[in-house]
């Protein structure tokens, strides 16, 4: 992969250079996206975003690696995939839901959760697996943990 197609795919199309939170500004602007696939194709959509995002940013990351430290603030293509599988337990009641944007702002507070706090296994995905797998893989667990309190939540409360 070139390294500038790399650095675009790896930055999320440039949210990545966001001076302030960068893997904030990711996950927020994987919302929209989040939201077309699962009001269109339902799991299937988030299961497909969340796939494809986590293949390309195992490649673009590989390439971005070669010129920076492990995990550097500018690759955010993980958050994508991990705040993208944060509602796939909710995928199907999504689908054609305009009026679930009380899912979004919670899905996105728990995964932005479980992405800073790192429990286990985030934390050992995080910091042993010093390659691009482990730029990624730490966020799908993150996305895992935010899809399970996500499910809890909406099963308890019934956002939607």
């Amino acid at each position: 992969m070139k390294k500038k197609i790399a650095y675009i795919i790896a930055s999320y199309f440039g949210f990545g250079f966001s001076p302030f939170a960068s893997g904030t500004v990711g996950s927020l602007m994987t919302l929209p996206l989040a939201f077309v696939c699962a009001y269109y194709w339902g799991i299937n959509g988030v299961i497909g975003v969340s796939l494809i995002s986590f293949l390309l940013g195992v490649i673009a990351s590989k390439e971005v690696l070669k010129y920076t430290k492990h995990d550097p603030s500018l690759i955010v293509i993980d958050e994508v995939s991990g705040q993208s599988l944060t509602f796939v337990l909710l995928a199907d009641k999504l689908v054609g839901n305009t009026q679930a944007w009380l899912i979004y702002i919670v899905g996105f507070a728990f995964f932005r959760l479980f992405d800073i706090w790192k429990p286990q296994p985030v934390r050992w995905a995080d910091r042993k697996l010093l390659n691009a797998w482990g730029v990624m893989l730490d966020d799908i667990f993150a996305g895992i943990y935010a899809a399970v309190c996500l499910y809890l939540v909406n099963r308890y409360f019934a956002l939607i």
